[in-house]
């Protein structure tokens, strides 16, 4: 039944999995398997949305959110021009709280992030593990090299639309303004992808999700989810601020010549104010606990390698967005930019952020 239900995706999958394994050494070939392993169970343990609706034994919570999911899909395709493929038309139950887990590390006096590559994605900050043990043990291995390192869940992926990728319980349950955004950041990904470009890649998600949300509520929010998702943005722009000025700290920490000891003894100083600072902002939130989760391992050089990758260049992408002022004259313009040498590439962009479109 397994074959007969996946044999094309499991194909595919083992294709994959196979071009990988080619260009992998030995000791990389456990890493492909749980990936491909991975992908193929969560796909088999998705059901169509429609059987999930019509299944009595589907909490009612759960049909509301479903439905509310395939509304936001409907209006991703007609009103921003993402892909009308079958993803997220599934759905997935899963019994814990991440589908994956990504291990981050950089150097003990670095905020430059290592770096894997991979087929079709190209090279990345992260490496991603279906296993929570299995990413906190290859953890422990760059750790023990010296490094700097952060495990962190994730609760959605985009797979490129080489695969259907479901919706998840790890995520279904998001306020409607998030669970919008979510949707929208990860088909935006299916739209232009530069293999080895994160920065690129997912800044321009980050834009589509922002602009598709604002046009969501606009059409179906009401007061007061419109407050509550204004709040979370503010929450995570000032959350982004902080550690933003962490990480610019650290970085002219690096930089400096003082002696190795010393740049040490501030990088540990930054990291307990970063800390302190985020109680106080904290709160002033009233006690709102949701960033807690970005310390609940000790600070490190990893939590911040990667920041600036979904934000450097959403001001560039906005003005461009602005300039064309349609999704698909947009979608058209980033494709332009993504054809380009990547260092072409952002000094467009660095351009476009500074020269914002008249009225």
């Amino acid at each position: 039944m397994f074959r007969m239900t996946l044999s094309k995706t499991a194909r595919r999958a083992l294709l994959v999995c196979g071009a990988a394994g080619l260009l992998a050494s030995c000791s990389s070939l456990n890493y492909y398997r749980q990936a491909a392993q991975g992908q193929l169970t969560l796909l088999s343990d998705a059901r169509p949305i429609d059987d999930w609706l019509t299944d009595q034994s589907t909490d009612a919570k759960l049909k509301l959110r479903l439905e509310t999911a395939r509304q936001i899909r409907g209006f991703a395709v007609r009103q921003l021009g993402l892909p009308d493929n079958k993803t997220y038309r599934n759905y997935a139950a899963l019994h814990r709280p991440f589908v994956l887990w990504n291990v981050v590390a950089a150097p003990e006096l670095s905020l430059k992030p290592l770096q894997w590559c991979f087929p079709v994605a190209g090279c990345v900050s992260y490496r991603g593990y279906y296993s929570k043990d299995d990413a906190l043990a290859y953890a422990r291995e760059l750790r023990a090299e010296g490094d700097d390192v952060q495990v962190g869940g994730v609760p959605a992926y985009s797979t490129l639309g080489w695969f259907n990728d479901p919706l998840i319980s790890t995520f279904i349950n998001y306020p409607d303004a998030e669970l919008a955004r979510l949707i929208f950041h990860e088909l935006a990904h299916q739209v232009v992808y530069v293999s080895g470009d994160s920065q690129f890649n997912e800044s321009f998600a980050s834009t589509v999700e922002e602009a598709g949300v604002e046009r969501w509520l606009a059409g179906f929010g009401n007061v007061q989810m419109r407050a509550n998702y204004a709040k979370y943005q503010a929450r995570k722009k000032q959350f982004l601020a902080l550690l933003l000025n962490c990480r610019d700290a650290l970085e002219r920490n690096y930089a400096s010549a003082q002696p190795d000891a010393e740049k040490r003894a501030l990088k540990a100083h930054l990291f307990q104010q970063l800390k302190d600072d985020y109680q106080v902002l904290k709160a002033s939130w009233g006690g709102y606990a949701g960033y807690d989760r970005f310390f609940a391992e000790p600070l490190s050089n990893a939590h911040l390698a990667a920041i600036a990758t979904y934000t450097d260049f959403v001001p560039a992408f906005r003005n461009l967005l602005q300039r064309e002022r349609s999704f698909p004259r947009f979608y058209a313009a980033v494709r332009d930019l993504a054809a380009l040498d990547r260092d072409e590439r952002h000094r467009r962009l660095r351009q476009l952020a500074s020269n914002p479109p008249t009225a």
